[in-house]
């Protein structure tokens, strides 16, 4: 059709075809070039160029210093009944408060209260805001910078076997970390910091681990702290203590179903899983694959581990920035 009106435009004056043809080609010109404003898609690479660019919004990282820690010591050798050893290591005097077979829907209101005008600084406004739906409650004084390993169980005379079949209405071990001293409250944007801990029992047998840490701020948020999936030549086949890991493959099926299973990268070392030259140093969001070099980050719009479309990144070390 364009060409059968291009030919009778020429058969009726040649001037004005001409004059309609260098038109369109100002036009064109335009459009390409960015004239008039418009964000036209415009290919400029031909594709069998083996460079790429590809724009990827990096976030921007913020230094807040978090003057909690908690990890759990020897986890495979954790049961309801010997209890849960807890390593707590804070930079400043602390609380350690653990609170036994938690409501969630009273801990999840409890985070709510902190945001709206109910802030969670110390053991009393949590237990107050859990309306003292728990079980059992043990507190613990942690010195500044300890790394003391803290023994944190039910009592001998409690028949307590489990906490019911998933999905749990409680959770099983609450530990909260407080400072000891008000004046301590104002060094620090972050005032306390609350994990959420699974201790096995007899209908869920899963190893012990942490499932949710919270940092709460004076300011009234909440973060939920995430884990970053980086590969690793540290395999141990062995504890800390010496003692064989046992098989825990039905446990990682059942987490795989649950959705809460860690990715385990089969290849060693740090780094990039692209040139294998540099060190891994960037973030993807939303997957959290730490796996791509300053060099290599531009060349992808997707993981190269998980092939999930990356929307944001961000450094775990301040470098310069990769250029195009």
């Amino acid at each position: 059709m364009p060409a059968i009106f291009l030919t009778t435009l020429y058969e009726y004056s040649p001037p004005f075809y001409i004059a309609v043809v260098f038109v369109c080609f100002v036009v064109t010109c335009g459009l390409v070039l960015g004239w008039f404003g418009l964000d036209v898609p415009v290919i400029l690479r031909n594709s069998d160029d083996s460079i790429s660019e590809t724009f990827i919004s990096r976030r921007q990282m913020v230094q807040v210093k978090n003057p909690f820690g908690l990890e759990i010591a020897n986890p495979d050798a954790t049961t309801i009944t010997t209890g849960v050893t807890l390593r707590p290591h804070c930079l400043e005097e602390t609380t350690l408060t653990c609170y036994w077979g938690c409501s969630v829907q009273r801990v999840q209101e409890a985070l709510q209260k902190h945001v709206y005008h109910f802030r969670i600084m110390t053991p009393g406004a949590l237990e107050e805001a859990l309306y003292r739906e728990y079980q059992h409650r043990e507190q613990h004084a942690i010195q500044k910078e300890s790394k003391e390993d803290i023994l944190v169980q039910l009592p001998e005379d409690s028949k307590m076997e489990d906490f019911g079949p998933v999905p749990r209405t409680r959770y099983p071990l609450i530990a909260l970390l407080t400072f000891s001293h008000a004046d301590d409250r104002e060094l620090y944007p972050i005032v306390s910091m609350l994990s959420v801990i699974h201790v096995p029992d007899r209908s869920y047998r899963l190893p012990c681990r942490i499932i949710y840490q919270y940092l709460l701020t004076a300011q009234g948020q909440f973060y939920d702290l995430k884990q970053l999936y980086m590969s690793t030549t540290e395999h141990n086949s062995e504890s800390p203590g010496g003692e064989e890991i046992p098989d825990c493959s039905r446990d990682r099926e059942l987490l795989e179903k649950l959705g809460l299973s860690e990715e385990l990268p089969d290849d060693g070392g740090k780094d990039c899983v692209v040139c294998q030259n540099d060190t891994a140093n960037w973030v993807l969001l939303p997957c959290r694959h730490v796996c791509l070099c300053n060099g290599c980050l531009t060349r992808f719009q997707h993981c190269p581990i998980c092939r999930e479309f990356v929307q944001e990144t961000f450094p775990l070390l301040s470098r310069t920035p990769p250029t195009g």
